[in-house]
């Protein structure tokens, strides 16, 4: 499934419910309660509640795939069998993890996925210029871009575009808004948030 540059990206987020997104992520919200659940491809509402917090970056695939992309769920469902998740015996999920992801992306997708460890913010911009968007590991307060960032990482943004005057275009899987959900910062204001990493896809 090739990138269409010429389609908008669409905008998704890695829980079901957008508009309960912000009391998820900040007042607790039970995940299980969310009524959208079956919309993600989860067999299982259980299965939901357990997963969608560790979707931020198959929300960018999802993203990125366009239109026509499989369910949330069903990306899931590939990416493991590819190893991009792991968890342990007490249930703890680790990923996602870049070379297995890529891999996956590559072969299921029909997408050029390039792992790039090391990351700058002008090595982004060289990225969109090559018509690529990129998959970036920032932390997830990225959403409040004008407070005091409390580390880098953590979490996976989609960086779509720049704008005229060099701005970022992201879009945000767990953004609390429409404004959020599909931001454009600064290069100054991404820059705190940002790890050093991530995946282009072309």
């Amino acid at each position: 499934m090739p990138l269409c540059p010429t389609c908008q990206v669409p905008s998704h987020t890695q829980f079901a419910s957008p508009d309960l997104v912000e009391r998820i992520v900040y007042d607790g919200f039970d995940r299980a309660a969310d009524p959208a659940w079956p919309e993600s491809g989860a067999a299982t509402l259980d299965d939901y509640a357990r997963w969608c917090g560790h979707l931020c970056g198959l929300t960018c695939l999802r993203m990125a795939l366009g239109p026509s992309a499989p369910t949330l769920f069903e990306l899931r469902d590939g990416a493991l069998k590819y190893g991009a998740y792991t968890e342990d015996a007490d249930g703890a999920i680790h990923g996602l993890i870049y070379a297995p992801f890529a891999e996956y992306v590559r072969e299921a997708h029909g997408v050029n996925a390039t792992v790039h460890r090391h990351l700058t913010v002008d090595e982004i911009v060289g990225l969109l210029d090559q018509g690529r968007q990129v998959m970036v590991s920032v932390h997830y307060e990225i959403r409040r871009p004008h407070r005091q960032s409390p580390g880098r990482g953590g979490h996976l943004v989609l960086v779509t575009g720049r704008s005229a005057d060099g701005g970022l275009h992201l879009h945000n899987p767990s953004g609390i808004d429409a404004a959020t959900r599909t931001a454009e910062l600064t290069l100054a204001e991404f820059e705190p948030f940002f790890a050093g990493r991530g995946v282009s896809l072309h």
